[in-house]
């Protein structure tokens, strides 16, 4: 569920031209051209860890053995 809630996020910020703002500070930090997808891949790591965060957290525990 972190995955889509950090897409969402990405998306709603793109609204706001927030995409612009990391795009442009990739180039100043790192001297390096990134896309849009980039900006998405950004997010969904983002929300890939969260997972793997409740995950160790055992926040999955209680769903998967109750089902």
């Amino acid at each position: 569920m972190a995955i889509l809630t950090f897409l969402l996020v990405g998306w709603i910020l793109s609204w706001f031209k927030f995409e612009r703002l990391i795009i442009q500070a990739f180039k100043e930090l790192f001297n390096k051209d990134i896309t849009k997808a980039t900006y998405y891949l950004l997010f969904f790591g983002i929300g890939v860890f969260g997972e793997i965060v409740l995950l160790f957290q055992g926040a999955y525990y209680e769903y998967f053995l109750h089902r």
